[in-house]
């Protein structure tokens, strides 16, 4: 009986905590596609693409969301993201601004734990985690480069892109 009433509370909680994660997508967004991030035999996170059309649309707005697997400290998230952009050789004299920006809005992270990227009407991105607004980068420019690490052709994880944008 205890067995089953731990796996209850445990069943709630991470339905609880995927329903936290996705307060802040807009209401009249879609999922376009959802994926989970494995590199060698970890789980690190499950990704989930949403648009107004509920398809993958370059011009459209996305809101991107990552539930964590695992415990991640923000250092390692912003040097993670500037990795990406240099892998995907993205150019911007505004790197060094936004990585800082990102070091004063983003939180480090617990196995569990969500991050969500709204692109807003003004190409702006603002990130929230459940329903707390964490912090806004007032740059498309920023925007188009930090969806890029995900959504681009150049992208280094091909097959979870496709799942994510619902090609696959």
């Amino acid at each position: 009986m205890r067995f089953i009433l731990a796996v209850l509370v445990a069943l709630f909680s991470v339905s609880s905590l995927a329903a936290q994660c996705t307060r802040s997508v807009p209401e009249n967004f879609s999922k376009v596609g959802e994926t989970r991030l494995s590199v060698y035999f970890w789980d690190v996170y499950d990704a989930v693409l949403y648009s107004p059309s509920g398809s993958y649309k370059k011009e459209e707005r996305q809101a991107l969301l990552l539930e964590y697997l695992r415990d991640i400290k923000a250092k390692d998230l912003i040097e993670t993201t500037e990795e990406e952009w240099q892998k995907l050789e993205l150019e911007s004299g505004s790197h060094d601004e936004w990585l800082n920006q990102l070091g004063s809005i983003w939180p480090d992270i617990k196995e569990g734990d969500c991050l969500l990227l709204v692109e807003e009407e003004s190409g702006s991105a603002a990130f929230y985690q459940g329903e707390k607004l964490l912090g806004t980068i007032d740059d498309k420019e920023f925007t188009n480069q930090f969806l890029a690490i995900w959504l681009s052709k150049n992208s280094r994880f091909e097959s979870e892109r496709k799942e994510l944008i619902g090609e696959k």
